[in-house]
């Protein structure tokens, strides 16, 4: 069990494998430190104090049945495990074939993730003339099987290599070696090397590219809470040039010399030091940064959103600018490799965020593109954008790096907005021009060959504010398919700031599935109380255009009390209008919200009934005043008599 912190508080291990290949006697053998005379078929749960070990965590080790009758129970347990031990007999050579036949196969099914220790017992019962390479037969197991940490065997009956069993366990799961570690290529994996390269960052001060003996030193002191001594320093500038001569330069111990000694360390089985240095600087076991270095404020309803301030956007302008080393005003993707290098991932690499920005005809990312991505992710992921900050180098306080926007509601009571991020929604029947209008938006060129849409799809941009400054505008494209999944939801619109519905102007029945997504979500807003500016678009105007749709469409924005359609040519390639009237939209989040007659009659209602519950308040007030005034009057008559 991790708590929120990150840090271990207990590991638990369960113990399966055949019927009499030593698991309770193993079990009962740990925790007395001998073996037992007699040991019941199935243990309780037996724990191993903190102190048992030197990392300090108390383990909880449960036994389990082989018999298939207990097998939901052991299948429960299993799933709950932090660490796996397979039990093997080491005179019965079957059950350790039954561990790749049956077991491995069971976990991987179970979908166990929890590291495995194969473990052989009743090792005093091998037969002597036996000869057994472990790692001629274990090897390829655990080449079939990467879930299998390691393997080991030994003696309850002798107590050989009995501690040494559970030790293993509870170090795979404190210190694991899969997220660290390629056994294979025997090399850092990338996600490692991604996190050491950071902390190798944080830790050169001067930028120099080297870690010099005084930075070397506040390094150890961070991570051990004890420094080096100069013959130490030394040795290990030594060791490290032996094996890499890159690895040390004449101002210290370069990045791959650090990264040189962490596999070093790892094959040497010293995995607790590489630990130890990732979890200082906040390393959780996936190797991100854990929840208390994100420190996220949080929404108070569902109708706000966030942002970067103004600090965290000045920070990226400035490493864009630090990345753009050929000052074309983009940046190539080798640029936006080196930028995610201390990342665990670039976070770009897959939708929405890939192909969703303004790119250069060299398929470069423009400042704009840069950070309207960067917007994007701070909306729809707020814990992944605040780490990839922190990832990056930001090194202004996490706390005040992001901010929640003000309550839509607030904003359309008091006609006026603070936002520079806005999400705009996008409906539409299937070939209306919904995707072709996205496209426009990120100038990217028109094309004729279609295909449906099936995911949400986003795209986004900086625009010049008529009001002063840039502000980003973020579409967000429903597929028609999915538009009835999206409205179950009571909150869906309230983090919209427009919506705006597509139409084929040339077809008359794209207008008419268009206006009823129109009516359904102007019904929506009005039912969950999160209404929303609204703009119609007539698409693809450069062709002949449908009178009855024309006329009708008018007709109803009219009713509805919006602007009338906006036509527009996504294939014309200059939709510059739309997007100012759509953005113009946005920062007026009072104007252009739909009314339905149902709408209507609900507001006429409560109109009437606040009405007659204030005839009623004020004919109860009348009354108690006259009643009052009665009283004071027979008072008066009372006393004068």
């Amino acid at each position: 069990m991790a708590a929120k912190t990150g840090v271990r508080t207990s590991v638990r291990i369960v113990v399966a494998g055949d019927r009499g290949t030593g698991k309770s006697s193993l079990i009962a053998a740990a925790a007395t430190e001998s073996f037992p005379d007699s040991v019941p078929a199935v243990l309780p749960p037996t724990h191993l104090p903190a102190d048992f070990y030197a990392d300090g965590v108390p383990l909880t080790i449960i036994d389990s049945s082989s018999s298939t009758d207990n097998k939901s129970k052991l299948y429960e347990e299993l799933k709950r495990a932090d660490a796996v031990l397979l039990t093997y007999a080491c005179d019965q050579p079957m059950t350790l074939s039954r561990l790749t036949s049956y077991w491995l196969n069971e976990l991987r099914q179970l979908e166990v993730k929890a590291p495995v220790i194969l473990v052989g017992c009743k090792l005093d019962l091998r037969d002597e003339h036996q000869q057994v390479s472990m790692e001629d037969i274990v090897a390829p197991i655990m080449k079939q099987f990467r879930e299998i940490e390691t393997c080991i065997e030994c003696s309850a009956a002798t107590l050989l290599q009995v501690p040494e069993v559970f030790y293993y366990a509870q170090r795979a799961v404190l210190h694991p070696t899969a997220p660290l570690f390629d056994l294979e290529r025997q090399s850092l994996k990338p996600r490692c090397k991604n996190a050491l390269r950071r902390i190798f960052t944080l830790c050169d001060r001067d930028m120099d590219g080297a870690l010099s003996d005084e930075e070397l030193n506040e390094f150890q002191v961070k991570c051990f809470n004890a420094p080096l001594q100069p013959a130490e320093i030394v040795g290990v500038k030594r060791i490290v040039q032996e094996n890499l001569p890159s690895g040390v330069n004449d101002r210290g111990l370069t990045l791959p010399g650090f990264l040189f000694l962490h596999a070093l360390f790892i094959e040497k089985g010293r995995l607790e030091t590489t630990w130890a240095v990732l979890r200082k600087f906040g390393y959780d076991d996936d190797l991100n940064l854990s929840g208390d270095y994100l420190p996220v404020p949080s929404k108070q309803a569902p109708d706000q959103s966030m942002e970067l301030s103004n600090e965290a956007l000045d920070f990226l302008r400035g490493v864009f600018q630090l990345l753009d080393t050929d000052n074309d005003g983009a940046l190539r993707p080798i640029e936006l490799e080196e930028l995610f290098s201390t990342a665990p991932e670039s976070p770009w690499d897959e939708p929405p965020y890939k192909d969703s920005a303004e790119k250069t005809a060299l398929g470069n990312l423009t400042l704009n593109g840069f950070l309207s991505r960067w917007a994007l992710m701070t909306i729809l992921d707020p814990p992944r954008s605040l780490a990839n900050l922190i990832y990056i180098g930001y090194g202004g306080d996490p706390a005040k790096a992001l901010h929640v926007t003000r309550r839509r509601l607030v904003d359309r009571k008091k006609q006026r907005t603070e936002r520079n991020v806005f999400q705009c929604f996008v409906f539409g029947p299937k070939k209306a021009g919904k995707s072709a209008l996205l496209n426009t938006l990120i100038r990217r060129p028109f094309s004729k060959n279609y295909s449906s849409t099936t995911e949400d799809g986003y795209v986004m941009t900086m625009l010049e504010s008529a009001q002063g400054g840039q502000k980003t505008l973020i579409l967000r494209e429903i597929p028609e398919d999915g538009v009835q999944k999206f409205l179950s939801n009571e909150e869906c619109l309230a983090g919209c700031d427009v919506a705006v519905f597509v139409y084929d102007s040339s077809n008359e029945d794209s207008w008419n599935r268009s206006r009823e997504l129109l009516v359904e979500v102007a019904r929506k807003g009005e039912v969950s109380g999160f209404g929303v500016p609204c703009i119609v678009i007539a698409a693809k105007d450069d062709l002949d255009t449908s009178p009855l749709a024309v006329q009708d469409s008018v007709r109803v924005c009219q009713g509805l009390g919006i602007e009338a359609p906006i036509p527009a040519s996504s294939k014309s390639g200059d939709s510059s209008n739309v997007f100012n009237k759509i953005l113009s939209a946005a920062e007026h989040p009072h104007a252009n919200i739909p009314e339905t007659e149902r709408g209507r009659n609900r507001k006429r209602y409560h109109k009437l009934f606040n009405r007659s519950l204030i005839f009623v308040s004020v004919g109860a007030a009348v009354g108690v005043i006259g009643l009052a005034a009665f009283r004071a009057y027979a008072a008066r008559k009372n006393t004068s008599n």
